[in-house]
C-alpha cells in the first residue's frame, strides 16, 4: 500500500520504518530540512537499538521529503506523528496536529484516503481532525479532493524496544467510526497480524508469537484505549514505590515483596521496580492530558492525580538519602551514572537524572555525569546545567562523594566497583533502580543504599 507518515520523530521514523519492512510504499515527511537531509544519508536521528539496520534493509520502499506535494497525492493511508508536548496546564499542544491535518487536507486526492492520528491525541481529537480536513478540502481552488476517512492507531512503544514492539506488539488497536478505515487498516497491519513476514535476523520473532490480537473499535474509544493503558502502567510504578517507602520502615525488601506480587497472574512483574521512578515523554504527559480532559467533563481524577504525585516524591527522596548519608550536600560532589530517562535510548525528554540534577545543584553541589549513548544530547539540550560530563565512569567517581546510580545500563553492573571505590572521597553508592549487586559492592569497599 502507498502510505505517507507525517512527522519523523520517534514513533514517526519508528512507524514509517517498519511498515516499509513490510513491503508498503512509504514517504515520511518532515518540515525540519536537515532532519529530512539526515535520513536520506542513512543518518538516524535518534539512538534506538537496530534501527539503522532495519531502515536499510527497508529502504528499497524508503523515501524522506519535506515536500507535502510529493508526500501525500496518492497515499491510501496518511499517519500524523507530529509532537503534542504538554502546555503548562498539562493538556497537549495540537498545534502541530492542527497543521499537519489542514496541509494534508490541501494535497489529499486519492479515492479513498484513510488519516490516521499516531500522536497521542485528546479524546475527541479524530472528530476535530475531521473538521480540519473538510474545511481545507473545501477550500482548495481546484475543487479537487478525494473521499477520506479518520481513524485512531495509538502506539505502545518502549523506547529501547520499539522496533521489537513494531513488529512483535502485545496487541493493535485500530479505532474509526467508518467501516472501509477499518478495513484499510487491517490490510496495512496484516503481515504483523498473521506474522507473515521474513523476521530480521537481528530481531528473530520470539517462539511465542504467532499472531497478534487486533482491537477493532471505535474512534473516541481507541484514543482513550492509549491514555488508559499510559496511566495503569504508571500507576504500578508509583504503587510499588509507595509499598517501598512501607518496606523501608519495617524492615522488608521490596526487591522481594515486588517479586511476590507479581508472580500474581492478575498483577504480572512488568513496572513493578521501585525506585527513582518514571521518566521520558508518554507518562508524565499522557497523566497530564488525562486529567485535563477529565476536568473539561467535570471529573476528578485523584488515583491518577496520586501516581503523579508519588512519582514527583521520589526525586525528592535522593536528595534525602543523599542528605542522611553526608549530613551536607553544599561543597559536596555527586556523580550520575546514567542521564537517559531508561536504557537503550539517548531521550533525555523527563528524565529523572535532569530534575535530580537540578535540585542537587539548588543544594551546591558540584554534579558530574557518564551515560553511554545519552552525552552528546545532553550537552546539545542542557549544557548550561553547569553538570560536568565524563566520558567514563571511572572519571565520574574521582573525588566523589557519592555515585547515584539514575538509569540501569547493563555496562553499569559490570563495573571495577572496587576501583571505582578507592577514586572516592567517600565510597557511597545510592542505587536508585535496584538494579546493582548489593554484596559485590560492598566486598568492594562501596557503602551501598538503595531508594528505598
Amino acid at each position: 500500500m502507498r502510505v505517507a507518515i507525517i512527522g519523523t520523530g520517534y514513533v514517526g521514523l519508528t512507524t514509517g520504518v517498519c511498515l516499509a519492512y513490510m513491503g508498503h510504499s512509504v514517504s515520511c515527511l518532515d518540515t525540519d530540512a536537515s532532519k529530512i537531509q539526515s535520513l536520506c544519508s542513512g543518518q538516524v536521528p535518534i539512538y534506538e537499538p537496530y534501527l539503522e539496520e532495519l531502515l536499510e534493509a527497508a529502504r528499497p520502499n524508503l523515501r524522506f521529503t519535506s515536500s507535502y506535494s510529493e508526500a501525500i497525492p496518492g497515499a491510501e493511508v496518511v499517519f500524523i506523528a507530529v509532537g503534542t508536548p504538554p502546555t503548562p496546564s498539562g493538556a497537549p499542544n495540537l498545534e502541530y496536529l492542527s497543521q499537519a491535518a489542514r496541509m494534508i487536507g490541501e494535497h489529499i486526492n486519492s479515492e479513498f484516503t484513510v488519516v490516521v492520528n499516531k500522536s497521542t491525541v485528546p479524546i475527541g481529537s479524530g472528530n476535530w481532525v475531521g473538521s480540519l480536513l473538510r474545511e481545507s478540502v473545501e477550500q482548495r481552488r481546484d475543487g479537487s479532493g478525494g473521499d477520506f476517512a479518520v481513524a485512531s492507531n495509538p502506539e505502545f512503544l518502549r523506547e529501547g524496544a520499539a522496533l521489537h514492539d513494531s513488529l512483535y506488539p502485545d496487541r493493535i488497536v485500530i479505532g474509526a467510526d467508518e467501516p472501509r478505515a477499518l478495513e484499510v487498516l487491517y490490510s496495512l497491519y496484516r503481515p504483523i497480524l498473521d506474522q507473515t513476514f521474513q523476521a530480521p535476523t537481528f530481531l528473530p520473532r520470539p517462539e511465542t508469537v504467532s499472531a497478534i490480537p487486533l482491537v477493532s473499535t471505535d474512534l473516541a474509544s481507541a484514543e482513550l484505549i492509549k491514555y488508559a493503558a499510559n496511566a495503569f502502567l504508571a500507576l504500578k510504578i508509583s504503587f510499588i514505590n509507595e509499598i517501598g517507602l512501607v518496606s523501608e520502615r519495617v524492615g522488608a525488601n521490596i526487591t522481594e515483596v515486588a517479586r511476590g506480587i507479581g508472580l500474581d497472574s492478575r498483577i504480572g512483574s512488568r513496572f513493578l521496580n521501585a525506585g527513582i521512578g518514571w521518566g521520558g515523554s508518554c507518562f508524565g504527559k499522557d497523566t497530564a492530558a488525562l486529567i485535563a480532559t477529565a476536568s473539561e467533563y467535570g471529573l476528578h481524577l485523584p488515583i491518577v492525580e496520586a501516581a503523579k504525585t508519588v512519582n514527583s516524591r521520589q526525586r525528592d527522596r535522593v536528595v534525602e538519602k543523599l542528605l542522611a548519608e553526608l549530613k551536607i550536600l553544599k561543597g559536596r560532589t555527586v556523580g550520575l551514572l546514567g542521564l537517559a530517562f531508561k536504557p537503550n535510548t539517548d531521550d533525555l525528554r523527563e528524565a529523572p537524572a535532569i530534575e535530580i540534577a537540578q535540585k542537587l545543584i539548588d543544594r551546591g553541589v558540584r554534579v558530574k555525569a557518564h551515560d553511554p549513548i545519552a552525552i552528546q544530547r545532553f550537552e546539545r539540550e542542557h549544557g548550561d546545567m553547569g553538570v560536568t560530563l565524563c566520558d567514563e565512569p571511572h572519571t565520574v567517581a574521582e573525588g566523589c562523594d557519592a555515585l547515584v546510580l539514575v538509569t540501569e545500563w547493563p555496562e553499569y553492573r559490570d563495573l571495577d566497583w572496587e576501583v571505582l571505590a578507592k577514586k572516592m572521597r567517600h565510597p557511597f553508592l545510592l542505587d536508585g533502580r535496584h538494579a546493582l549487586d548489593r554484596e559485590k559492592l560492598l566486598r568492594a569497599g562501596m557503602q551501598y543504599v538503595t531508594i528505598s
